[in-house]
């Protein structure tokens, strides 16, 4: 046998001998014993942390939340947890907002959790430093777990990604409604027809400069095929009526005053009322609809009185129960479209669900949520329409 041969076999011969063979077994076992180990202690250690924030909130006795939009979900909570009370303030977002920033400035700090539109959680309380990180309060794996939410991730709005979690992804707007006895729905195939002469006079809007409607505003100034000149048409060319009341403007839409509405969120009741009003589906028109978190971001506010209730109602609230409960009660007015995947969407009406086939723009890109430049241009064509 020729000496490579011969180093050939002894190299092979080495790597079977029994010692080698008992080293790899060894190791192979140890790797097998020690994983379900360290997956044992991970869920341990998030159990353990668990039951000690639960009993801390039971302790706190309660939880005050300021929520604007899908309140009744609060009650589901209370009925799981009963030891925790919940207080709960609800009124428009930006009277929320304005609210906390003057309890703050009164040195009362009264509040728990913010949950309400994107824009006031971030243009208000994000930027007056009002908020601590809300994903250092994530508990339970399936709200860790990010394969449970669209899109594969936890979607947060602000550019720290840890402030403002978004947890409702509603597919079209629900702002553009219209009186059934003057419109054609069918007549409309772009935004661009909302500026069509003949209706001209005949549209009334949520006040463009508040956070109101700031995810159609968002959604106006981004869109490639929209932009700053289709807001300056629309708001500056069409003589639109403005209100901060949705309730009026519903009632205004319905009695044939005004043909067209934007932000007539209020429009689902008057529906269900049988009186003449529905929406469009944006999603057909041409340049898409648009995925928006509508009421549906959830904010740790700091120096909360109560952090262990808070994080308590947080986990809950993301989680699976949670999101089905918001889903089943949510808002009437603007039903919900949860982020989470792995729950049914029998509740979710099918303007707020995803189609495959359509167009959508996630007006909830961090990037996007500073709406100073989109107020400075609004004030701007308000002002330059008062003086034609």
């Amino acid at each position: 046998m020729s000496k490579g041969r011969q180093e050939q076999f002894a190299n092979k011969d080495f790597c079977n001998t029994p010692s080698r063979r008992t080293a790899r077994l060894w190791l192979l076992f140890s790797f097998l014993n020690l994983l379900p180990a360290s997956l044992l202690y991970a869920q341990t250690d998030w159990k353990k942390e668990w039951e000690e924030t639960v009993e801390g909130a039971k302790r706190e006795g309660q939880v005050n939340i300021y929520i604007s939009g899908y309140t009744p979900v609060t009650q589901s909570f209370q009925q799981d947890y009963p030891q925790i009370k919940v207080s709960v303030v609800t009124a428009p977002g930006a009277q929320l907002t304005a609210r906390e920033l003057a309890e703050r400035r009164a040195g009362k700090y009264l509040v728990d959790i913010h949950s309400g539109g994107a824009n006031g959680s971030f243009n208000v309380l994000y930027k007056a430093k009002a908020l601590d990180p809300i994903k250092p309060t994530l508990i339970l794996p399936e709200v860790v777990d990010v394969s449970k939410w669209y899109g594969g991730k936890h979607a947060f709005i602000d550019p720290d990604g840890k402030y403002i979690f978004s947890y409702v992804g509603n597919a079209g707007p629900g702002q553009f409604t219209y009186n059934t006895g003057m419109v054609k729905p069918d007549d409309f195939k772009s935004y661009w027809d909302l500026t069509h002469p003949k209706w001209k006079g005949k549209i009334v809007s949520l006040d463009p400069s508040s956070t109101g409607i700031g995810a159609t505003m968002q959604f106006f100034y981004f869109h490639p095929e929209l932009g700053p000149e289709f807001i300056k048409k629309l708001y500056g060319g069409m003589d639109v009526t403005y209100s901060k009341e949705e309730r009026l403007m519903t009632d205004w839409l319905a009695q044939g005053k005004f043909a067209l509405c934007i932000g007539c969120q209020d429009a689902s009741r008057a529906k269900l009322q049988g009186l003449p009003v529905d929406s469009f589906d944006t999603s057909l028109w041409k340049e898409g609809g648009s995925l928006t978190s509508s009421f549906g971001t959830l904010s740790l506010v700091n120096n909360a009185p109560h952090p262990n209730a808070a994080k308590v109602f947080i986990n809950w609230y993301l989680s699976r129960k949670g999101q089905i409960a918001l889903q089943k009660i949510g808002r009437p007015a603007d039903p919900p479209n949860s982020r989470r995947i792995d729950i049914p969407k029998d509740d979710v009406p099918a303007d707020r669900r995803f189609f495959e086939d359509r167009r959508y723009l996630d007006v909830t890109r961090p990037e996007w949520q500073d709406m100073a430049p989109i107020f400075k241009l609004v004030k701007e064509t308000l002002a330059s329409s008062e003086k034609k």
